[in-house]
């Protein structure tokens, strides 16, 4: 049945989780390396999508699963969670959160872009402006404003946070063609995805036990951004009406997530952030619009 008032409280729930997740991120960074508090994180994720199918009584699902299926999941685990959030986390660790959470707001337009020779999608002029002035958004927030003399501030930081975008993307991509249902295969590649980052703190940081501050950082993360708001995110888009209506509440995200940032962090945020973050957001609306 749909209820749209319940979709928007759904909608404004999992948009204000997600905002938060900037600010974990860097206040967990503080405690655990990159590997390990994606240990902690995806492995409270997975337990608590396990905990979802239980409830929702389709443990059976998991047990019809065909072997096709399982590699599938192994293959998109590796995508997310362990290559985009490895990616994205590291970025996190080098940059500003301000930098590292927008630009990683690009994965739309990057998707759009994997879609000319993933999907075979053709592209229009107007589609190439909305992707060239989302791309401007990035060059103003990675350059401090100084985008004239291209002086990043940090270039492999802002590679990998793009790349985080990249890997997010192709997940996006590569899952449409999964018709499995949701919850089930998610927790089958968060499987697999913890399976990937147990092999590498073993081969390249070593386990370590965390501080309770880092402890809980990551139980936070993997609730809130890995696990339990993305089966919110669904419900409000079953409840609602038409996905427009609660698809571009998504956007208000970035921008409490920089007061967010502000208030608890304590970064200054920079004027080249706010307009390079419009450039980005515009850039993605105009394609949604086109797309319409």
């Amino acid at each position: 049945m749909k209820n749209q008032r319940r979709a928007y409280i759904l909608a404004m729930t999992a948009v204000l989780c997600w905002s938060t997740i900037g600010t974990a991120f860097k206040l967990s960074l503080h405690y655990l390396d990159p590997l390990n508090l994606l240990l902690f994180s995806s492995l409270t994720a997975t337990l608590v999508l396990l905990t979802i199918l239980i409830i929702q009584g389709k443990l059976k699902l998991l047990a019809a699963m065909k072997g096709i299926d399982i590699l599938q999941s192994a293959f998109l685990g590796l995508l997310n969670p362990f290559l985009y959030y490895v990616v994205l986390l590291k970025a996190y660790d080098l940059l500003p959160a301000q930098e590292a959470g927008t630009l990683n707001y690009i994965w739309p337009i990057v998707l759009v872009l994997l879609s000319i020779p993933l999907l075979k999608q053709k592209i229009s002029g107007w589609s190439i402006l909305a992707i060239l002035i989302s791309f401007s958004g990035i060059l103003v927030i990675s350059t401090h404003g100084n985008f004239t003399e291209l002086k990043f501030s940090d270039p492999f930081g802002v590679l990998l946070a793009v790349g985080s975008a990249i890997f997010w993307a192709l997940y996006w991509i590569f899952s449409l063609r999964d018709q499995r249902e949701t919850v089930s295969k998610l927790f089958l590649n968060f499987c697999f995805g913890l399976l990937y980052t147990v092999i590498a703190i073993s081969v390249v940081a070593g386990f370590r036990l965390p501080p309770w501050k880092g402890l809980t950082g990551a139980i936070y993360i993997g609730f809130f951004e890995m696990g339990i708001t993305f089966v919110i995110w669904l419900s409000a888009l079953r409840y609602s009406i038409t996905t427009a209506k609660v698809s571009n509440l998504i956007y208000l995200s970035p921008f409490i997530s920089l007061i967010l940032i502000r208030l608890i962090v304590g970064e200054v945020i920079l004027i080249s952030t706010i307009i390079g973050l419009i450039g980005i957001v515009s850039g993605i609306i105009l394609q949604q619009y086109l797309k319409r």
